[in-house]
């Protein structure tokens, strides 16, 4: 039986990211993603570049999904952008708070991504899939894991379609989410979200930010390893591909890679599993 798969990008900052991320984006096109999702920075400072590479999947007959951060934001401007999703053709959308930027002194309209869900919801109906984001090992800044599931109930009953974690390397957390939160009655897809790993030092500073745990085991092989890239990402396939096979075997939705704007990882990953044929 075949997984579903989904793939992220961020948004180049330069011509040469851009034409580098239309190569990948072909080889990845050949895993027969369900869509690909593209980030956006704090305050929607590379919302145009966002935007512009949604545009360009959707043209190469890919679904795209920009990610939409209501932090700071207005009522009218977040119905001004739905507007413009629509005339876009974009039926999907990755909702989030998003980060405050610095600077700013409010939170603006909406507080929390649960009040995002439900203005689109209002506003526009059952014409998006809403993605949202879900933490296994909690989100950085939840006062308890307690309060961090009810975040993501808020989520749900607001009106989200189906939900997206962020990155693990430990299954059992995933497995744990996902039962506490069916227990509280939450039936939506939650599709474990799978990390690459290519670069031990991009991937350390990344998971410090973010909250997601580099087990000690793999830590330490990866810092065993200097500046060995090929060791690195040797060891980063088996780890991830076993990763996925396990998520696999527990009957996972699908799998959302965060690929990086890179594709020979998830390109092998999947060819290791069977996946995108």
């Amino acid at each position: 039986m075949t997984l579903p798969i989904s793939i992220e990008f961020f948004p180049p900052k330069t011509p040469e990211g851009v034409e580098k991320l239309r190569v990948v984006r072909q080889q990845l096109y050949a895993l027969k993603p369900e869509f690909c999702s593209v980030t956006y920075g704090a305050g929607g400072s590379t919302q145009g570049g966002t935007m512009n590479t949604v545009r360009e999947i959707i043209a190469e007959g890919c679904e795209g999904a920009p990610h939409f951060s209501c932090i700071g934001a207005s009522r009218q401007s977040i119905r001004e952008q739905l507007a413009m999703f629509k005339s876009d053709g974009i039926r999907r959308l990755v909702a989030l708070r998003g980060d405050l930027p610095s600077g700013y002194g409010g939170f603006g309209e909406f507080r929390y991504a649960s009040d995002l869900v439900a203005f689109i919801r209002a506003e526009t109906g059952d014409h998006f899939h809403i993605e949202v984001a879900a933490y296994p090992e909690v989100h950085p800044q939840a006062r308890t894991p307690d309060a961090d599931l009810k975040a993501f109930l808020a989520k749900v009953r607001a009106g989200a379609t189906s939900a997206i974690t962020q990155y693990f390397f430990n299954a059992d957390s995933y497995f744990r989410f996902v039962d506490d939160a069916r227990k509280a009655g939450v039936e939506l897809p939650i599709v474990p979200g799978v990390m690459p790993i290519t670069n031990s030092s991009q991937l350390i500073r990344f998971s410090e930010n973010c909250g997601a745990e580099i087990p000690r085991w793999i830590r330490l092989r990866l810092e065993g390893y200097g500046d060995d890239r090929a060791s690195i990402q040797a060891f980063g396939l088996d780890v991830v591909t076993d990763l996925c096979e396990r998520l696999r075997a527990g009957g996972v939705p699908g799998i959302h890679f965060y690929a990086m704007n890179m594709a020979t990882a998830t390109t092998e990953i999947c060819r290791r599993l069977g996946l995108g044929k």
